[in-house]
């Protein structure tokens, strides 16, 4: 399969897991989905009031200057590694 179909498999796959992954592991997914997406963070940054818009972000902001390619790659393959962990 292409990155992307791989990509929206695993996007699919990871929405029925038995188990809701750490909040780590869910900033990791968050920021990664969003790099595969839309590409570099193009919004700026939350208020500190703001705890889970910031803590998007930042997930976000660390996936600055990653290719949208390499970026659903290793979506694709924190979503497997969550899958095998947490089961479907």
């Amino acid at each position: 399969m292409s990155p992307q179909a791989d990509f929206d498999k695993a996007a699919e796959n990871v929405k029925k897991l038995k188990t809701k992954p750490n909040d780590d592991e869910m900033k990791e997914l968050y920021g990664l989905y969003k790099q595969s997406t839309v590409g570099d963070i193009n919004i700026d940054c939350p208020a500190m009031v703001d705890v889970m818009g910031k803590a998007k972000w930042e997930a976000w902001n660390s996936k600055k200057g990653m290719s949208k390619e390499d970026a659903m790659k290793a979506y694709t393959a924190k979503a497997n590694e969550l899958i095998a962990k947490y089961g479907m």
